[in-house]
């Protein structure tokens, strides 16, 4: 029988298993476990100090100014990337994305370790702190008590809430417009930022006469829209995670999409046949470390795999797949072109056309990144695909 992790602490700022000790609900979104030992911070503890306890596995529950604390962690991740050296002059592509993973990691765990509580209406009772109660409920659910996160993951619960208020603008759903509408991701759930592949979908040419449409693990659901706005009477959009098939049936209520939008799951195909059958899969072949990482990493190729094995048995006569996908692994040595054609073949399908465009986000310029020379390299593809 299961029971809920806790962190215990004493209030005297101490350790010791002697002390008096309070306790509270541990929770993480990266299912990090919750820390053994945990003293409690103030205003008074300086950077070295929280910088060397939380090296050293210690966690810092902080009981003074939210801002401080803010600076806080902003003085311990300096510490962090002074000390750390995530690359080597000599290293491949592929030793210098494990080292990055590496010292990502490293840097996520020791600052993991500075931590708040919420209160059991989700707010937090720190001097200057905002009102996060909203944004918690929004990602966590009806409040069930206290709990203590890490600040890290509180500032990405408060900024997934202000994105989702504002939305991202999607130019590719303006139909005709220029101006374009918005898509408003929850928290967990990828955001469209990159819209290179979003124009890709808009643009390649559908099959004749396409009436139904599946877009597997559409997150957001933009996908799903942007087939719609093409004239697609019926997408049928799917998704393995609760929270993305929530905030995909939202965006096609807010674009009034909803009678044109079926979203359902978890699953990654729906029952049935469609005359276009597009996915957008994590691009890199390795693990998460967090739910939103799952909207980048696909472990083993799994979803790829999944679409491409299931593809034909799932299209009507003359349908065809859309499969948009980066070459960015193939750079970083994590997979080659010759394994993703030799998939496609084996799984029965032939390439009937290919578009490619260039990535323009601001991390394919940044030459101080340890993996700018494959950033700069990247190409995202829609391949065309069709059974053999």
């Amino acid at each position: 029988m299961s029971t809920t992790p806790t962190i215990n602490w004493s209030e005297d700022g101490s350790d010791r298993s002697d002390q008096p000790t309070r306790s509270a609900r541990w929770h993480s979104e990266s299912a990090m476990p919750p820390p053994r030992r945990v003293v409690a911070a103030d205003d008074r503890m300086k950077a070295a100090t929280a910088y060397q306890l939380a090296c050293e596995g210690r966690a810092l529950l902080w009981q003074g100014d939210f801002h401080n604390a803010r600076q806080l962690l902003r003085a311990m991740g300096r510490r962090i990337d002074r000390k750390s050296n995530p690359t080597r002059p000599d290293a491949t592509p592929t030793e210098s994305f494990h080292l990055h993973r590496r010292a990502r990691g490293h840097r996520a765990r020791v600052l993991g370790r500075l931590l708040v509580l919420l209160e059991d209406d989700h707010s937090l009772s720190l001097r200057r702190a905002p009102d996060v109660r909203r944004a918690c409920t929004e990602a966590y659910g009806p409040p069930r008590g206290e709990r203590a996160v890490s600040l890290t993951e509180l500032l990405g619960v408060v900024g997934a809430h202000q994105w989702r208020e504002r939305g991202v603008e999607v130019p590719a759903l303006g139909a005709g417009s220029g101006a374009g509408d918005r898509i408003h991701p929850h928290y967990g759930v990828f955001s469209p930022v990159r819209g290179e592949y979003i124009d890709l979908a808009a643009q390649a040419p559908l099959p004749a006469n396409p009436r139904t449409a599946f877009d597997l693990g559409t997150g957001t659901g933009v996908l799903a829209a942007v087939l719609a706005r093409r004239g697609l009477s019926h997408v049928v959009a799917t998704d393995i995670s609760p929270r993305a098939l929530a905030c995909a049936r939202e965006n096609a209520d807010r674009l009034g999409l909803a009678d044109r939008i079926e979203v359902t799951g978890p699953a990654l195909y729906p029952e049935g046949r469609a005359d276009l059958v597009v996915c957008n899969p994590p691009w890199l072949p390795a693990r998460p470390t967090s739910t939103v990482e799952q909207g980048v990493y696909d472990p083993d190729g799994t979803m790829l795999h999944g679409f491409l094995h299931g593809l034909a048995a799932h299209l009507n006569p003359g349908g065809e797949g859309w499969l948009v996908l980066s070459d960015l692994p193939e750079h970083l040595g994590l997979r080659t072109r010759e394994a993703l054609l030799t998939a496609i073949t084996t799984a029965g399908l032939r390439v009937t056309g290919r578009l490619d465009t260039s990535p323009r986000h601001p991390r394919a310029r940044d030459t101080t990144d340890p993996l700018h020379r494959a950033r700069a390299a990247e190409v995202t593809s829609l391949w065309r695909l069709m059974p053999d």
